[in-house]
């Protein structure tokens, strides 16, 4: 398999890759995202949230997404094993500065975890951000979400001391920022 991407294949396996999402991918990517929602978060996330789970609207949604992105920085990644689809991320500008990028989410299907997807897909939204002049990616994470902040931590990125708190209909959810530099900043003294 080869990759659609901009960039050398990030894997040595033809078994394994990450490329653009296609609008067929919708139900996977929502099966992704269900999947991971009610094991890996299922502590996090309101049992509401989850009990409400419409499988052809998150589809819709998602294919939407993929087919009519609001603008050309807006992107959806796939990771796919043996041509099934196991992970995601979707990547949108912040419209607070132009050189900087929120990664809105990265998952991975829990069973196809710890295979490298998930540094994977990091990496090629690294290097799409990059392509696209971006300086700045940024996440936020569930405060609780330590498997996740291990994972970030582990890529060089770093919290920035930002919180937010959610209202999830249930209890609060709060929220840190993390962020990565994709070029250095000048030092500013001389």
């Amino acid at each position: 398999m080869t990759s659609d991407l901009p960039f050398p294949r990030l894997t040595g396996s033809a078994e394994v890759s990450v490329r653009p999402a296609r609008p067929d991918d919708a139900v996977a990517v929502a099966r992704v995202q269900g999947t991971t929602w009610r094991t890996a978060y299922r502590a996090v996330l309101p049992a509401a949230v989850l009990d409400a789970w419409d499988d052809e609207q998150v589809q819709s949604t998602w294919r939407a997404a993929i087919s009519a992105p609001p603008s050309p920085a807006h992107r959806v990644l796939v990771a796919v094993e043996a041509d099934t689809v196991v992970g995601f991320a979707a990547v949108v500008p912040t419209g607070e500065d132009a050189g900087t990028a929120e990664l809105a989410t990265l998952l991975v299907e829990p069973r196809w975890g710890r295979r490298g997807h998930g540094s994977r897909l990091l990496a090629a939204v690294t290097d799409l951000a990059a392509i696209d002049a971006t300086r700045r990616l940024e996440v936020w994470l569930p405060e609780s979400d330590q498997a996740s902040a291990a994972f970030f931590e582990s890529a060089g990125w770093v919290p920035d001391g930002w919180a937010r708190t959610l209202d999830t209909g249930d209890a609060p959810l709060r929220e840190l920022r993390w962020h990565t530099l994709l070029e250095d900043e000048e030092d500013p003294t001389p």
